[in-house]
């Protein structure tokens, strides 16, 4: 329990109506979840506006309403605290009633298209191992030290994420690694956090249906970098050709890492194939596990953050050169007998399936075929289902168009907006099936001895959406059964 007075601090107030001389029990966006002498946050969302939601979280003995717009009718004994922005004020306020434990670590922040999962999954394994306890906020799972708790999305809603962090440090956590989402940035579920660093990967076609317009998207992401202190790093990736921009008006210290110009921190691919990567970087030649260029990228993100953090080089190095990759991400099997090779990847955006395939293509002998499975997601941007086509087509031998997770949409109408972007003289190269365990079976069936499969989109997704239900669904599990079989 803590004062109001206690968790305002730092909050921009337009006005408060009512007594402020309370104490507070929990903190809920959910007016669900309130109960007596708890805050509730009428925050505005895509889907719902919470202050339609004030009466009922009133009728649970809800002690403060924070809000933007205040409601018709005030009772006496609640505490109407008026913001500008409820999301922001969630967040400044849960880090006050959680005691601020982004201060009390040091935490670094990922964000980008593609690689936020790998670049935050390798740093936490990374210090983990040179013996540091860490904890991680990522799409796949949250960990702290070896205590998993799964994720519902990339990263939690303000309150949560507090609260998880607070966790962290009563655990001993000495660093933290997460995931920034651009919907994360946008809905201000990361304000009241004190970042020590600030990677960028890359920016890529994402998120449309969200953000509306890719220049709304990138001054999102952008904006993370804005706001990051005078004390802390801010490290881009100065390839992509919008890394410069992520720099221009940040505070923070302005680092560099390329493959390809002059950087802070470079590498080069000397050796790319199925056992893994041979870079030179730091003036040495090390082997990693991890595989494909974009990979390089991202274990050079990982490596220029650790020694911005202070870590010594040739100690980094020597560590990350054993590391796995993050679950679901070029996620490889291969059959006992026939050798194929599947392969499972979250790709699921036309450059993250080009980056997949290209490096497929890179590891082939010449003699294999490429058979790609691949949906597009149901109540996401629409206008990347023909483009992520269309890579398929021009990159595969063979394509299978199949249900991602279809959430609302009918899955058939989705394959259908995806053949549209398929030009006629390659429709041959495309199958269609709508069930997606049969689509990868067809294509395992397709396949002949060391050809790749690829099965795009999901990556470590344990479920399928359909209808408001999420159905249990492993790609990797049903590309291992479907081996099993063909092996019997």
């Amino acid at each position: 329990m803590k004062s109001l007075q206690e968790i305002l601090y730092n909050v921009h107030i337009t006005a408060i109506h009512g007594n402020r001389e309370v104490n507070v029990h929990a903190l809920h966006i959910d007016s669900r979840q309130v109960k007596a002498g708890d805050v509730f946050f009428a925050i505005k969302g895509v889907q719902a506006d919470g202050h339609q939601y004030i009466a009922k979280a009133q009728e649970l003995g809800a002690a403060v309403i924070v809000c933007e717009v205040l409601p018709a009718t005030l009772k006496e004994d609640v505490c109407y605290v008026q913001v500008a922005s409820s999301g922001e004020a969630a967040g400044v306020m849960a880090g006050n009633y959680y005691d601020n434990p982004s201060q009390k670590l040091t935490l670094v922040g990922v964000t980008g298209t593609n690689g936020k999962t790998t670049i935050a999954t390798i740093l936490f394994r990374l210090f983990s191992k040179m013996g540091f306890h860490c904890g991680l906020l990522s799409t796949v799972q949250n960990q702290i030290g070896e205590k998993i708790i799964p994720a519902t999305h990339t990263t939690p809603d303000a309150i949560n994420l507090q609260a998880l962090l607070a966790d962290m440090v009563h655990d001993g956590c000495e660093y933290a690694f997460m995931e920034v989402s651009s919907h994360a940035i946008h809905q201000h579920r990361i304000a009241g956090l004190k970042f020590a660093g600030g990677i960028f990967s890359n920016i890529t076609h994402d998120h449309l249906d969200y953000h509306k317009t890719f220049d709304e998207y990138l001054k999102v992401k952008k904006s993370f970098f804005d706001n990051l202190p005078a004390s802390a790093f801010a490290l881009t990736n100065i390839d992509d050709r919008r890394g410069s921009v992520m720099l221009q008006n940040t505070r923070a210290n302005k680092m560099t890492y390329s493959l390809r110009s002059l950087a802070n921190f470079k590498a080069k691919i000397l050796e790319n194939n199925i056992t893994g990567l041979i870079l030179n970087i730091g003036e040495k030649e090390v082997h990693f596990r991890l595989i494909g260029e974009f990979n390089a990228y991202n274990l050079l993100a990982v490596y220029g953050a650790a020694v911005l953090l202070g870590k010594d080089k040739d100690e980094v190095l020597q560590a990350l050169s054993d590391l796995p990759g993050a679950e679901g991400r070029f996620d490889y099997i291969t059959s006992a007998t026939e050798r194929i090779i599947g392969i499972v990847d979250y790709a699921h955006t036309p450059d993250a399936l080009l980056n997949v395939l290209a490096t497929i293509k890179k590891l082939r002998q010449g003699h294999e075929q490429v058979i790609t499975v691949v949906g597009c997601g149901g109540d996401r941007d629409t206008t990347k289902r023909p483009i992520m086509a269309l890579v398929a087509v021009e990159h595969s031998d063979k394509v299978i168009f199949t249900s991602d997770n279809p959430r609302s949409e009918d899955p058939a109408q989705i394959i259908k907006e995806m053949e549209a972007g398929v030009p006629v003289h390659l429709k041959k190269k495309v199958l269609s099936i709508v069930d997606r365990r049969e689509a990868i079976k067809t294509a395992i069936s397709l396949a002949g001895r060391e050809d790749i499969v690829l099965v795009a989109g999901k990556g470590h997704e344990k479920y399928q959406e359909i209808q408001g239900v999420k159905h249990s669904f492993d790609d990797k599990q049903v590309l291992k059964e479907t081996f099993e079989i063909l092996e019997k």
